[in-house]
């Protein structure tokens, strides 16, 4: 007897009297639907970032790689080299660098805060601009907001968690 695989009764008794049974074929994986591209009237799409404190309103548009920050340049509002590379890592991430202008305005909490929100909004507004791109940008990680944030200071305490000096005497 050659070992077929039964999935139901039917089969079991066409087995029985001797007929072959047949194999069902597994039907084709189903490829994910991407998703819908999300572009307004004047063809950008936004996204909003987030990190620590601070809060990036993020719109991009097919350009020459321009990146604008509370109305300047980023080389003016993120003098320090390590910010205009995390704002840039979304883009080299998906071999999409100076291809896409961005505007961003940014309020709260500081500059390192302010260029992750920035670096999460223009993620966020990749994958909504061309949903392709959705996989690698997730896969690097840029999609989910790091939401680790200041402890806050407690009563009886210096700070968060530091002790006031202790005194025996």
């Amino acid at each position: 007897m050659s070992d077929n695989t039964v999935t139901d009764l039917a089969e079991l008794g066409n087995l029985a009297e001797g007929a072959v049974a047949e194999v069902p074929t597994a039907p084709a994986a189903p490829t994910m639907p991407l998703r819908a591209q999300e572009i307004d009237k004047q063809g950008r799409a936004y996204a909003t970032g987030r990190r620590k404190d601070a809060v990036a309103r993020v719109w991009i548009k097919p350009g020459s790689g321009k990146i604008t920050v509370n109305g300047r340049d980023q080389e003016v509002y993120f003098a320090r080299p390590t910010l205009r590379l995390v704002i840039d890592q979304p883009f080299q991430v998906s071999d999409r660098a100076g291809q896409y202008d961005v505007v961003a305005t940014v309020k709260g909490g500081g500059l390192s805060g302010q260029a992750g929100a920035v670096k999460h909004g223009i993620a966020q507004a990749l994958s909504k601009f061309e949903p392709a791109l959705r996989g690698a940008v997730k896969a690097a990680g840029f999609l989910t907001r790091d939401s680790r944030t200041v402890e806050r200071k407690k009563y009886g305490r210096a700070k968060a968690r530091k002790s006031f000096q202790f005194s025996k005497r």
